[in-house]
This record gives C-alpha cells, structure tokens and sequence, in this order.
C-alpha cells in the first residue's frame, strides 16, 4: 500500500471525525489542559500555547503514507460542532497487518457512550478500510473507565504488564488489549 487517506468526514449517529483543522485550538485547548482528561495520556497538562503548538503537527495527520504513523482525527460532535476528542489509529505494521486505537474526550463528554462510537468507528476503518488484521490498546491499569469501553467494543485483554515503563514519573503498569480482523467481522 502507497498511503491511506479515508473519505472525510467519517460519520457516525452523533459524530463527525476528521482531520483537525487550525480553528479547532480553542476546542482542543478545553480538553488538553484539563488534568483529569491527560491523566492517562502520553501528553502532560498543555498550556494555549502548547496546544498550539500540538495542534500544528496535527494537521499533517489525516492520512498515512507509511507503516509508523498515526492517523490523528478530531472528534466533533455534529449537533454543535464542538470537538470533543480526539481518536487516533497507528498503521503499526503494513507485513503484519497490526494496527493500535487510542482516545482522549473532555471529560464534560465522557460516560454518554461517545468515546466508543468514535473508538468503533476507527476499528471499521483499521479492519475494513486499511485492511488490518489485529488492533491493539494499551493503556495505564488504573484507566478503568477504559479498559470496560475497550471491552464493551469486543477487545480482549491479553497481557498484562507489571512496572512496563516509567510513566509522568512513577512506574505504571500496562493492560494491552486486542482484536483480531476475524472476530470483528464475526460480531457484525
């Protein structure tokens, strides 16, 4: 494969994902200088400014042109046209065909179910689309919120990780969680 660039926006019921865009700082600022929403997140607290700065490398991630790269998509709601979040896809490996999901959501956001429909979404585009056969989640072992989303979506815990790396200056523990190409296709 040369590259891979979904049909934006990908919609769902209550959702629009799509590349960000410059006028999403503002959105994007709400969530990533809140302590609750970063917690678990590879980013700390950011600053305007910071977020500005996040946000710019964001703009080139709305396609993949090699295995590595994160596909980085805006989650705006499609009553207000807030962004909400954020869901990401990495195109891990293109011979083996491994694929990882990652979110974050404004805590003002979380519990309704909208992280999951963005979350499922990006697994029918990393199987269906892109041609994956598994996609993993890693996350903290605290993140329990999560970790029941991940299994609601049909993932399944497979390891478990004991003191895996030193995270935000403490050591944390890691869930990895998967899905193969084979059991998607079989819950439809």
């Amino acid at each position: 494969m040369t590259g891979f660039r979904p049909a934006y926006p990908l919609r769902t019921e209550r959702l629009e994902l799509r590349p960000h865009r410059m006028d999403d700082l503002d959105d994007l600022y709400a969530f990533h200088s809140r302590p609750e929403v970063v917690r678990y997140t590879p980013w700390p607290v950011r600053d305007r400014e910071e977020t500005r700065v996040a946000l710019e490398k964001k703009l080139s991630q709305g396609e993949l042109t090699e295995s590595g790269q994160w596909l980085v998509l805006a989650i705006e709601l499609r009553e207000s046209g807030t962004v909400i979040g954020e869901v990401l896809l990495k195109w891990e490996s293109e011979i083996d065909r491994q694929g990882e999901i990652g979110f974050a959501l404004h805590t003002a956001y979380q519990g309704k179910g909208l992280a999951a429909e963005a979350a499922r979404e990006m697994l029918r585009v990393g199987f269906e689309e892109l041609g994956l056969h598994r996609i993993v989640a890693v996350l903290d072992d605290r993140n329990d919120a999560s970790a029941r989303l991940l299994e609601r979506l049909g993932m399944r815990r497979e390891a478990h990780f004991i003191d895996a790396l030193q995270f935000k200056g403490e050591w944390a523990n890691e869930y990895v969680y998967a899905l193969r190409e084979d059991d998607w296709r079989d819950a439809d």
